[in-house]
């Protein structure tokens, strides 16, 4: 969820893969940070993101992203038009994922932030 233009939005995974949108430089979009956290609408209670990110990263292995990704059926990665094989398209979205699972400190990083300015 998120407060834009006044209205709360609430966001559905296009919205909140970017690269999904965009193929292109999908490795450097998995380490780029998410600008638009300081929209989240939760974000003032967001106040444990350290312990969260450390319970999270040995719950979320590399093995379960796999799995979470071989759920995603056929018509949705091959909409995009991006790939021209589901397979190609799960092992784009199993390596961003993973690339950001290992590098959360870029993210915790810019939600403390925006956190810390908003109170």
């Amino acid at each position: 969820m998120l407060w834009w233009n006044r209205e709360l939005w609430l966001i559905d995974h296009g919205a909140s893969f970017l690269f999904h949108h965009n193929w292109e430089n999908w490795e450097k979009q998995a380490l780029s940070p998410f600008p638009l956290i300081k929209d989240h609408v939760l974000l003032p209670q967001a106040a444990q993101l350290a312990e969260v990110d450390a319970v999270f990263k040995k719950l979320l292995t590399a093995e379960k992203l796999q799995q979470i990704v071989a759920l995603i059926p056929d018509e949705w990665i091959l909409a995009s038009r991006d790939v021209e094989h589901p397979e190609e398209g799960r092992a784009i979205y199993a390596a961003y994922l993973e690339s950001r699972l290992n590098h959360t400190e870029h993210f915790i990083k810019g939600a403390q932030d925006a956190r810390k300015a908003l109170i």
